[in-house]
Order: structure tokens, then sequence, then C-alpha cells
């Protein structure tokens, strides 16, 4: 990729993403389209803790690293750690990913089902195919937004599904860059754009639709090549009939740019 201009619409690790890219020689070009707000409700947690302790759960399904955390932070805050520990020991925990698997392990929280790669609602599912819930209870740790995917197959089984939100998605208070980079597109200045997670597409188009420049935005992404870190987040393209130019495996951040600079070189 050297040389090249590459789009990067990650947030938190964005840096991360543009050093990797400029390690390969590229230019990185970071628009940020995914904002993390805190949904903490401390009181909710407080209450959920002393149901669960009433009536347990069968399951707990942890789908993110930073939706772990900030449960534990809030049991932290309200003294309730223990108790939270105490439970997960007694309940089939279950992972979506590296992430979550890392932030539950810092806790000394045994793991007994992990989805496999590339870690999607796809996966989750087929790891649980066995187990029996009809008129089980399931804690489910919510991620920036719903997946009714999720909660709906799990009811369809005869599961009580238990949603613990944690944080939400946005976009980011400053659009500028976003549109600078509809700028770019239009002026054939980006050879690439990298997307880790389906909500950024949303909320490119959400915004590029405000100021009418959604159908320009589809043709110009269509111009140049769309890396996707995973199956999720190409599903969401594909609904803007943008082009998937590339998908690694493993869905992570590394394997993404060494796709990328494989790619752009031929």
């Amino acid at each position: 990729m050297r040389d090249k201009t590459i789009a990067i619409l990650e947030s938190r690790l964005g840096q991360e993403l543009a050093e990797l890219v400029g390690k390969h020689g590229g230019r990185p070009f970071h628009a940020p389209a995914l904002a993390e707000i805190p949904d903490v409700d401390h009181a909710y947690i407080a209450t959920l803790i002393r149901e669960l302790e009433a009536r347990p759960a069968m399951a707990a399904i942890f789908q993110t690293g930073v939706g772990t955390r900030a449960l534990f932070r809030a049991t932290d805050a309200l003294g309730l750690t223990e108790k939270l520990l105490a439970l997960l020991a007694k309940t089939v925990v279950v992972v979506r990913g590296p992430k979550p698997t890392a932030a539950l392990r810092s806790r000394n929280v045994r793991i007994d089902v992990s989805a496999d790669e590339p870690y999607t609602t796809a996966e989750v599912l087929a790891a649980l195919a066995e187990m029996p819930l009809t008129g089980a209870r399931v804690v489910v740790q919510r991620y920036g937004g719903p997946n009714p995917e999720l909660d709906q197959a799990l009811k369809a089984r005869g599961a009580e599904v238990v949603e613990v939100p944690l944080y939400r998605w946005s976009l980011p208070e400053n659009t500028q860059p976003l549109i600078e980079l509809m700028d770019a597109l239009d002026r054939s200045e980006i050879d690439a754009v990298t997307v880790t997670n389906a909500a950024q597409v949303y909320n490119l188009f959400a915004l590029a639709k405000q100021l009418g420049r959604a159908d320009t935005l589809k043709a110009n992404l269509n111009k140049v090549l769309v890396a996707s870190i995973g199956p999720v987040a190409s599903d969401a393209l594909k609904k803007f009939n943008v082009t998937v130019g590339l998908e690694p495996r493993p869905p992570k951040l590394g394997p993404l740019v060494a796709a990328l600079d494989e790619t752009l070189s031929r």
C-alpha cells in the first residue's frame, strides 16, 4: 500500500490502525465514524444482581470486551463484583470472541463456551445449539446497538432473555473528518476504505443522507477498495450496495492491514 491513501473509520483503535497502515507505507486518513457513549444504569445492574441471586441464569453471553469491562466497573462501584463473580461461577459463560474473553480472564472468570471465527451471532448460536434453553434465563451483555437476531433466536428456543445495556453507539460529535472524507472521495484522493464495525457504515450513510450525498458516497465507495473486518460489517456495506473488496481471516486489525497491503500491491 506504499504511497496509497487509506481511510480509517475506526474510532477507539483508530490510532493503532493508522500506525499499522503507516508501517506498510500507506498514508492513513483518519475519519472516525463511531462514538461509544456510556449507557450504564447502576440501579438496573444492582437490581439485576439481586434478581439473579433469587433466580439464577442458565447462561450469560458476553459479546464485547468494552461492554464486559464496563459491567465490572459498574459492579466495582456498587461493591457487587464478588456477587457477580459468584453468580458467573454457577452460570454457563459464553463469549463471542477474543475481546470479551480477555476481559473475563482478567477477572478470573471461567469460560465455558467460545464462538468460532469469525465471531458473529451465527457462531454464538451454533455454539449454543446443544444447550436446552426452554424456560431458561439467559443474560446477554448488549453491545452498542440491539442484536435482534440473537434475542429472537434465543426466545424462539424458549429462553427468557435479560439484556444488560452498558454503552451505545452514536455518530461522533465532530463529523467534520467524515465530511472531509466524502470530499476526498469526490476528488478521487482515497485508494481504500477500512470498515471495522457495521455501525460505522450506518453512521456514515446517515450523515451522507443528511447532506444529500448518499448516492454519491455509494458510487465513490464502489470506485475504491473497501476492506471489511468481517461478515457483519460486510453485510452492512452490502445493504447500501457497496462492493466489499476484501475480508480477512481471522477478523482482526493485523490480518486486515496485511490483506489490504497484499491486495493493493497487486
